[in-house]
């Protein structure tokens, strides 16, 4: 059986024939970036945000059920602020800087088995607790600014309650949609979700505290 024959015109020509042939520059090489590390960081923003905007209100709604001044009301909720994005802040300084120890931790084996040491372009890559805390804390203060300032210029009662829970719902959904986005989900079902979520998380602390101050404790 004769071995099948090859066209040489049929030979796909090489990198500087086809060069040759159109007259082009040689192959570029395609610089492809990696989002990822930032997705993960509008990601946190966004959930921090939302916490915030959920904390905030739902501790206004609560106090709000049982206390119908608006000073009482607002200062509920900068306390709540400042005290959730204390929070917020130092349990992501903790958490990432004990990432940023185990990170350092692998890299000074890997290295002494290499014989070298850390590069500063390594070390530049690793994450920065200080970044992550403050970060934390600032997204968590956006989120909580938008039922502070729904309640801020509304003195009537109902109003200012009414005011609350649409400014809250209205943030809830452009938080849900941000999620969706960043997370590849459908957006429809992320906004319900979310939403629907703080409804029952303000509804159950007003509901509970209404029910607690009610009974006389």
């Amino acid at each position: 059986m004769e071995a099948p024959q090859i066209d040489s015109n049929k030979i796909l020509p090489r990198n500087d024939d086809v060069e040759g042939q159109n007259g082009q520059s040689p192959l570029e090489v395609e610089v492809i970036h990696d989002y990822s590390h930032r997705a993960q960081w509008l990601r946190a923003a966004v959930l921090g945000a939302n916490d915030g905007l959920l904390s905030t209100s739902s501790l206004m709604m609560g106090i709000g059920a049982v206390r119908q001044d608006a000073k009482t009301m607002i200062l509920t909720g900068i306390a709540g602020t400042v005290a959730g994005a204390c929070s917020m802040a130092i349990g992501e300084f903790v958490s990432v800087y004990s990432q940023y120890d185990i990170e350092v931790a692998q890299m000074k084996r890997e290295q002494e088995a290499r014989g070298g040491g850390i590069d500063e372009d390594t070390k530049r890559k690793l994450p920065s607790p200080l970044q992550a805390a403050a970060a934390s804390a600032g997204a968590f203060a956006v989120g909580a600014v938008v039922p502070l300032l729904a309640a801020a210029f509304v003195r009537n009662y109902r109003v200012r309650l009414g005011a609350v829970v649409a400014a809250v719902s209205v943030a809830l959904l452009g938080f849900g949609a941000a999620g969706a986005v960043l997370g590849k989900a459908p957006p429809v079902k992320s906004c319900l979700r979310v939403v629907l979520g703080g409804w029952l998380a303000m509804g159950i602390t007003f509901g509970l505290t209404k029910l607690i101050g009610s009974a006389g404790v």
